[in-house]
């Protein structure tokens, strides 16, 4: 990144970043930021970029050093970093008054290790050693620092670049330039803030037009728009996201559920038109297949956390799938139809009435925490199971015998799962014919992700199946 392109960057986030200024909760704007619509200050001379590059004992990596061509200094580099150096203040960690940081590393690193020698692992860094020897750049922030690691190099004689923060509970986090964390932040702050402006209208063009790609076919291009989007805050970006990867995924990416439905930073996902009819009963079945002692699932962490309306939902939603006729609907009617006529046909076949043991023993298995010797411990008391009542009738074609072992439900469940698999593979031409009847609910519905809460349809789209259904898909507008 050389001058020529640091400024219009520069320039660019400043007005996005005044524009976007609430005066009753954001720190009062300097008169001279919005006099001149910029952050920064005057350009640093060659003189002053070559003092601190004497007094400092290092010549400092190119995308730094530019920056400090355009601007000797920075205010408000992202939402958790108030001012950035300039050439007068910039100095090593080690002489700074942040350089608690570096005891504070050696005590956590020592605390590690315990006294126990571990195997050497390439990829991790000794973090009280990356600050000791580090320069800082940052001034001023929320409990947030930036620093560059002079023994880390590149090709392109760019320093490593660190962020961190303690709240964020991870550590250094490295970037390949101070341009690379530079642009990260400012992503941020789009995420965080979603300023209107050019690159937010931006960003939503790239968009619309990756939704068009994926419904022509398009799987790897409109995946890194979306992906790329999201960063910037767009929401529309997670959603489109959300239905490709849970289509590719094979049913693996319901946990990305949890990330779509995060109402603290996407409220706009919650009030979407296709959050109730799509995305709700992926949530109570990513809770059905949870298999976790600790920790919470979505619907468990928004029953607990959530605000007062999208309990009421979850409390609506939770009491009419209690009802005996309840059955999900997989969208328009002549699809809804069509998914159900396979579901209710491998509904009746004995495989698929035979109970799941392994299902049970984890629903009726209960964790206890108690306390041995001393240390704390986990006490698993997993319930006794008989064979299922329901047994497979020699009659059924390829069907497990009835004189299977009775003493053994999991022998036979597994037996059964066998003819199960078959079964599922069986119907997938059938299911793939349906998908030329479904309709999307909204312009934004690119695939019948409701399809994975049903975990029989789960299991039949596979990837390349996934990449079928998305190929097929009609467009929605």
């Amino acid at each position: 990144m050389n001058r020529e392109q640091w400024r219009p960057f520069l320039q660019q986030w400043s007005e996005e970043w005044i524009d976007s200024h609430d005066p009753e909760k954001d720190s009062e704007l300097d008169e001279a930021v919005v006099r001149d619509r910029w952050l920064g200050f005057a350009p640093a001379s060659e003189e002053e970029i070559a003092a601190a590059e004497a007094r400092l004992g290092r010549t400092l990596p190119p995308s730094l050093r530019e920056f400090l061509a355009v601007t000797n200094g920075w205010r408000d580099a992202g939402c958790f970093i108030y001012r950035l150096a300039g050439t007068a203040e910039l100095e090593w960690l080690a002489d700074t008054d942040r350089a608690y940081l570096i005891e504070i590393y050696d005590e956590l690193a020592e605390d590690d290790t315990d006294g126990e020698e571990e195997e050497e692992n390439p990829d991790v860094i000794n973090e009280a050693e990356v600050l000791r020897r580090s320069l800082l750049v940052s001034l001023d922030g929320d409990a947030a620092d930036i620093f560059l690691d002079p023994e880390d190099v590149n090709e392109r004689g760019e320093w490593t670049a660190y962020w961190l923060a303690s709240w964020s509970g991870e550590g250094l986090e490295p970037f390949d330039s101070f341009y690379e964390l530079m642009y990260e932040q400012y992503k941020s702050f789009h995420a965080l803030r979603q300023p209107e402006g050019e690159t937010k209208d931006r960003w939503g063009t790239k968009v619309e037009e990756a939704r068009r790609a994926a419904l022509s076919g398009e799987i790897e291009g409109p995946l890194k728009v979306f992906d790329d989007a999201e960063e910037f805050g767009n929401e529309r970006a997670l959603l489109l996201r959300f239905q490709m990867l849970t289509m590719l995924g094979g049913g693996e990416q319901q946990a990305e559920i949890s990330r779509v439905v995060d109402y603290a930073h996407h409220p706009d996902i919650l009030q979407h038109p296709l959050f109730l009819p799509e995305l709700l009963p992926l949530v109570f079945e990513e809770d059905r297949t949870r298999d976790l002692p600790h920790g919470w699932s979505t619907l468990r962490f928004s029953k607990e956390n959530g605000p007062e309306w999208l309990q009421s939902l979850l409390a609506d939603h939770e009491a009419r799938r209690a009802a005996p006729d309840f059955r999900l609907s997989f969208g328009n009617p002549e699809f809804d139809a069509a998914v159900h006529h396979i579901l209710d046909r491998l509904a009746a076949d004995p495989a698929f009435q035979v109970r799941d043991p392994y299902e049970e023993q984890r629903r009726n298995t209960t964790y206890e925490e108690v306390w041995v010797d001393g240390q704390p411990a986990m006490r698993v008391t997993m319930p006794t199971l008989t064979a299922s009542a329901v047994l497979m009738s020699e009659e059924s074609e390829d069907g497990v015998p009835a004189d299977f072992e009775a003493h053994d439900p999991f022998g036979a469940y597994d037996r059964a799962r066998e003819r199960q698999q078959q079964l599922i593979d069986e119907a997938w031409p059938e299911l793939k014919e349906a998908i030329r009847l479904w309709r999307p609910l909204h312009e934004d519905h690119i695939a019948p992700v409701v399809l994975f809460a049903d975990p029989v349809l789960a299991e039949m789209i596979t990837e390349e199946r996934g990449r079928e259904i998305l190929s097929m898909c009609p467009s929605g507008g």
